[in-house]
């Protein structure tokens, strides 16, 4: 990834952040620098701005950028776990370790090279990188996703979504007991305001998250939770949890990974390093059938690599349910 350090000239008068990257950077539009500075690879003095920022004179830019991106994925012979599938839309089982769409330094081996393998008819409104693509989960997060076969499926899930009508249930193990057993996490999320990789609930400027949680397990240092979003943000499960002082287990970007010492069993603390990823599952995805009408609720197991976990905290005997 190639950086620039650019400094806004005084004396230009006032010139929009995203105007100014589209005039200095080669071969950079304004919608690509727009893009840049919502993915935090942007920084103006230091911090990550809005690209609506007005430069006046003097600041310090700081420009990340990713090395190409083929302008077409390839189609792959890779397994995909499908759930459902008719003409006009597939649902699949996404393992952890995959990426939903090539981006930055991951041009192959996602789930959209692994569709365009399966299916070549796949929505265009994503674009050609991300075919068919309604919504997303994080590479290292498992579960249930929805691909739109043509475009009018597309749109009509991404306004079910965008209303907030689908029902997307997750389970998470994380660090800590919380108080209640039920609850309701509410706040902007937004970039980081130091941290471009990450997101945070205090950032300047973000997007309305909500999260219901509700406390199923409770074990010795751990909780089982079940989770319903009823926003879709970025990292949104993760940035609550962890605001909240309850951690994913595994989560090494937002904290969970120094919980780890609490753990006082050794066997357990093998399995948490094995698990090498967030203990998060997208188990339940529900949607309207835009064609048929008919409401379509797919239901997942736990993956090998977290049910481990906890059927040997079951077998230990240390669960009280909430």
């Amino acid at each position: 990834m190639e950086t620039r350090e650019l400094t806004y000239p005084s004396g230009e008068g006032p010139e929009r952040l995203d105007s100014f990257l589209a005039r200095t950077v080669d071969d950079m539009t304004r919608s690509a620098a727009q893009r840049l500075i919502d993915e935090g690879m942007v920084t103006v003095d230091g911090t990550v701005p809005k690209p609506s920022l007005k430069l006046k004179g003097g600041e310090r830019v700081a420009v990340s950028i990713p090395p190409p991106v083929p302008a077409e994925p390839t189609a792959e012979d890779i397994p995909l776990d499908i759930l459902y599938e008719d003409s006009d839309l597939i649902v699949v089982n996404k393992p952890a370790g995959m990426v939903v769409h090539p981006g930055a330094g991951t041009g192959s081996g996602t789930l959209v090279n692994a569709l365009l393998g399966h299916c070549r008819d796949l929505s265009g409104i994503g674009g050609q990188v991300r075919p068919g693509i309604v919504h997303r989960i994080d590479k290292d997060t498992s579960g249930v996703l929805v691909v739109a076969k043509n475009d009018r499926t597309h749109l009509a899930l991404a306004h079910q979504f965008k209303e907030h009508s689908v029902k997307r249930v997750y389970l998470a193990l994380v660090f800590g007991s919380p108080k209640a057993d039920r609850g309701r996490i509410e706040s902007v999320i937004g970039r980081h305001p130091s941290e471009r990789t990450k997101m945070s609930g205090r950032a300047r400027h973000g997007k309305h998250a909500v999260t219901h949680w509700q406390a199923l397990h409770r074990y010795p240092g751990l909780t089982l939770l079940r989770l319903r979003l009823e926003t879709g943000r970025t990292h949104q499960i993760r940035v609550h949890l962890s605001e909240a002082g309850h951690p994913l287990v595994g989560d090494e970007v937002y904290g969970g990974g120094g919980r780890l010492a609490a753990i006082r069993d050794p066997h357990l603390r093998t399995l948490i390093r094995e698990l090498d990823r967030q203990a998060l599952h997208a188990k339940v995805l529900g949607f309207i059938h835009p064609a048929t009408g008919e409401y379509l609720e797919f239901d997942t197991e736990l993956p090998e690599d977290m049910a481990r976990i906890i059927e040997y905290l079951e077998k230990a005997g240390t669960a009280s349910p909430s």
